[in-house]
């Protein structure tokens, strides 16, 4: 499959999009909103749009190079502002969702337009639940468990939500591509 190769102001936007998001999200993880959320389950999954849209336009390797560069920013950045224990939890978390939802998008792009953004956002938010919560608040006095929980059903959540505006940049960049040629 052939892939258009991004400007680098294209993977700039992504990369600082991706950074952004993660940064966020770590930041407000840390502030709960009851004992079964906290604000950063509502940021977090911006990063699986913006990993999807990578991916769909550019393929998977760039995918992998804007997620991989994302996180160095991030966890560098995120262990000056969040607790250590946090920023590592986060990066192992990220990584590895990132690159299975990453995985699972490229398997299925060529289906239904909505399937791979969905299926591979909501593999890759469970996988990212489970390291994260494990590692960043086991162990720890606050209700974590419920936490946990929560947050991944906000995930899943504001994930279908997600699918509104990958369609419609998707679709927008499909006609720039069409004017292109024109």
């Amino acid at each position: 499959m052939h892939f258009h190769r991004p400007t680098t102001g294209q993977l700039a936007v992504a990369t600082l999009a991706m950074a952004a998001v993660v940064l966020a999200s770590n930041l407000l993880v840390q502030f709960a909103i009851n004992d079964w959320l906290t604000w950063g389950a509502f940021t977090y999954p911006v990063a699986y749009l913006v990993s999807d849209l990578v991916n769909r336009r550019f393929g998977p390797g760039m995918a992998r190079r804007v997620a991989w560069v994302g996180f160095a920013v991030a966890v560098a950045v995120s262990l000056l502002l969040a607790p250590a224990r946090i920023a590592a939890a986060s990066g192992l978390a990220f990584i590895a969702s990132q690159l299975l939802d990453i995985r699972v998008f490229d398997r299925l792009r060529r289906g239904l337009w909505w399937r791979a953004p969905l299926v591979a956002t909501v593999i890759a938010a469970v996988l990212d639940s489970i390291v994260f919560w494990g590692i960043a608040f086991a162990g720890t006095d606050g209700p974590w468990l419920t936490w946990a929980l929560g947050d991944l059903g906000v995930k899943l959540g504001v994930g279908v939500l997600m699918l509104l505006p990958f369609r419609l940049l998707i679709g927008r960049q499909a006609a720039d591509r069409g004017t292109a040629r024109a």
